[in-house]
């Protein structure tokens, strides 16, 4: 991390934040870049500080997310991990019906436990219907399962850094204080707002290319109102 620390005071490293903010555009070029092309970016941080940032921005930006406890495999082992989810959506169906009164007392405590730890491992991937492109990582040396099973499988890792992990396991990297609450959510903040750019890019390219070209929609109101008639 040496070439992104400032200087030390009180043998604590200050970051520089020229370099924070050259990592920060660079990562939010690619995440536009990324959305645009209509992939999918998985946002990662289950330590306390990063817990409800993590999911409060992905749901903005209407991606996945992993906020409590990272699932062994959810990359590498990607099918059987969905395969759980259908176990997710029988219980929360027993729980909406009736059938789950006619069981015991014991057995209804032992589903509730299934369906809570089952919740929040997995719903913030319920709508992850295929590998991501891009995996949004606070602190690495937390998540290093995470960045491992990224690694492995190609996909990119974006990750805000401290001066304690390695920048060399990121693709890119955003040097910063990935303990700080405030840090975190100006990063996710910044980044989602990145993926909610190139999601509405797209949009706007879609509608532009249903209109009929170099005709202006109103020339055909009165054709249709006539059709009408």
């Amino acid at each position: 991390m040496a070439p992104y620390i400032y200087a030390r005071k009180n043998l604590i490293h200050i970051i520089d934040i020229r370099e924070t903010v050259r990592g920060l555009l660079r990562a939010k070029k690619y995440l536009t870049q990324v959305a645009a092309g209509g992939s999918l970016i998985l946002f990662v941080g289950t330590k306390r500080q990063a817990s409800e940032a993590i999911e409060r921005e992905s749901l903005r930006c209407g991606m996945p997310f992993v906020s409590q406890r990272w699932l062994g495999g959810c990359l590498t082992n990607f099918r059987t991990v969905r395969s759980r989810l259908g176990r997710l959506e029988e219980l929360e169906a027993l729980r909406s019906g009736e059938e789950l009164a006619t069981y015991s007392k014991k057995m209804q405590s032992a589903l509730s436990r299934e369906y809570r730890k089952m919740y929040r491992n997995l719903n913030g991937i319920r709508t992850m219907n295929r590998l991501p492109e891009c995996l949004v990582v606070v602190d690495p040396k937390k998540e290093k399962n995470a960045v491992q099973e990224a690694r492995k499988l190609g996909i990119t890792t974006v990750s805000l850094i401290d001066t304690d992990c390695d920048p060399d396991q990121i693709d890119l990297p955003i040097p910063g204080n990935d303990d700080g609450i405030r840090s975190i959510e100006l990063i996710s903040r910044q980044l989602a707002d990145a993926i909610l750019a190139g999601r509405a890019a797209t949009s706007g390219r879609r509608e532009g290319d249903d209109a009929p070209a170099g005709k202006d929609s109103s020339e055909f109101a009165p054709a249709d109102a006539e059709a009408n008639a």
